[in-house]
């Protein structure tokens, strides 16, 4: 009844991880709602509504405030988006639950498996929306040009990936400082409603201005990926390099950290909650 199964090679050990990777994103996916597709149709209504209210308030400060000759729309879907994303994967790893989850209780389950399946999940889902989205308006309303999609693509996965980062740590926190922990995703998540990015551009901000976004990597990934879709935009000020820097040296931050709590972890920490 009680067995203990061993990969007799690497190959199979890694086929046996990424099997159980694939199950646990299913669960992930729908743990969100008992059906997938009901949940990716919840994300992509989301998504329409958050862009229909940036519409409206743009349309009303004047659509000049973009400072790019282009697609007025495909301005702001490149901004949500990516906005998204990033905060919705920065509140998938952060939640994704502490080292005595009842899940870790299973032989094969471990907290890396269950790390990637909040990522990825959460990955899953947004591209499926974002591709839908994209295709919907193609083709009902007007096709969209976007002048270098890998470059792009690779903005979102950038943007998927800094989230992870900084999710990471504040996970990392959970254990030790619960309610601190709380409370800094919440302010970061509020503060980039703002220091994001995604309602202008960073070629149109002065010297002061600046220094008050530079700080936010997501600012920095959202500036270059406009300059991606957009054939008239040539981001000046901002670099990718430095959100990738920034999320390399959180992963591993949060990693040591993370390795560190899982050998301190204890049942008696919920009774502190």
């Amino acid at each position: 009844m009680f067995q203990y199964k061993r990969n007799q090679s690497l190959f199979g050990g890694a086929f046996t991880t990424a099997e159980l990777i694939f199950h646990a994103v299913v669960r992930n996916i729908r743990s969100q709602h008992s059906n997938a597709v009901i949940a990716i149709i919840i994300n992509i209504i989301q998504t329409i509504l958050i862009v229909t209210v940036f519409y409206f308030i743009l349309s009303l400060m004047g659509t000049r405030v973009a400072k790019i000759r282009g697609e007025f729309i495909l301005f702001l879907l490149s901004g949500v988006f990516l906005f998204l994303t990033h905060i919705k994967s920065v509140k998938a790893i952060a939640g994704a639950g502490s080292g005595n989850n009842p899940m870790m209780l299973h032989s094969p389950m471990n907290r890396m498996v269950m790390l990637l399946a909040s990522a990825f999940g959460t990955f899953y889902t947004q591209l499926a929306s974002i591709l839908i989205i994209l295709f919907g308006y193609s083709m009902a309303i007007a096709p969209l040009e976007v002048q270098d999609p890998g470059g792009a693509f690779a903005m979102l996965v950038l943007a998927w990936f800094t989230g992870c980062a900084v999710g990471l740590v504040l996970l990392a926190l959970q254990p030790w400082f619960p309610r601190v922990s709380g409370i800094l995703s919440t302010v970061y998540r509020r503060l980039n409603m703002v220091f994001s990015g995604k309602m202008f551009v960073a070629n149109a901000l002065g010297g002061f201005m600046l220094t008050m976004f530079a700080w936010n990597p997501l600012f920095h990934i959202i500036d270059q990926c406009r300059g991606f879709v957009f054939r008239n935009y040539f981001p000046r000020n901002t670099n990718w390099e430095y959100a990738l820097c920034v999320g390399i040296v959180l992963t591993l931050i949060g990693l040591m950290a993370e390795f560190y709590t899982r050998k301190q972890v204890s049942n008696s920490w919920n009774a502190r909650r």
